[in-house]
């Protein structure tokens, strides 16, 4: 790993939170599963047109699934939408009380909202809550990052990749972003020497 940070240079994780707060940024990795990053853009920027640019789970809620649809939503992505506003409004989502949840914690009450998985999730861990420990092993590019990165033929399988990023603890988001680095960019070279 220390080819790679000495490659790519320090870390440039931000502390960018999306501007409609928690619930936007959940709605928006909703609105963007399993589509390309210009219709997805274009979908999102529809949906949140329909709440003046900052959504919440009661206007949400109070949303007919047709005017969701209209948007360009698939009816899952619609159903979605509405079970995470639904879950925030009974509390299941916990906007406000983040700091004091754990990692595990934010997982096990995120994935209770269709259409919610635990890569998602910990992606917000990342990238919304800023949190430093999260290693995403079933995320496709951190497992070929980390493969470039320590001179794998393969990349690990997920159980493995668990055991391998134990050595980065604390610090494992940091680990995660120089394995998407490596395969994002080839280092200098083309190896990690």
């Amino acid at each position: 790993m220390a080819a790679a940070v000495a490659a790519y240079g320090p870390c440039t994780l931000t502390k960018a939170r999306n501007r409609g707060g928690a619930f936007g940024a959940l709605a928006e990795a909703i609105c963007y599963q399993q589509l390309a990053g210009k219709a997805a853009a274009a979908i999102h920027g529809r949906f949140v047109a329909l709440y003046g640019g900052k959504p919440t789970p009661a206007a949400v809620a109070a949303t007919p699934d047709e005017t969701l649809r209209a948007a360009g939503l698939s009816a899952n992505k619609a159903a979605s939408l509405k079970d995470l506003a639904a879950k925030t409004l009974d509390g299941t989502v916990t906007l406000a009380r983040w700091a004091s949840q754990s990692d595990d914690e934010v997982v096990r009450r995120l994935t209770r909202v269709r259409g919610i998985g635990p890569w998602t999730a910990q992606m917000f861990l990342m990238f919304q809550l800023n949190r430093p420990d999260v290693w995403p092993t079933a995320d496709y590019g951190v497992g070929v990052g980390y493969a470039r990165v320590h001179g794998l033929a393969a990349p690990p399988k997920p159980r493995e990749l668990l055991a391998l990023g134990e050595p980065y603890r604390p610090y494992r988001t940091v680990a995660a972003w120089y394995c998407w680095r490596a395969v994002d960019t080839a280092p200098p070279g083309g190896t990690f020497t």
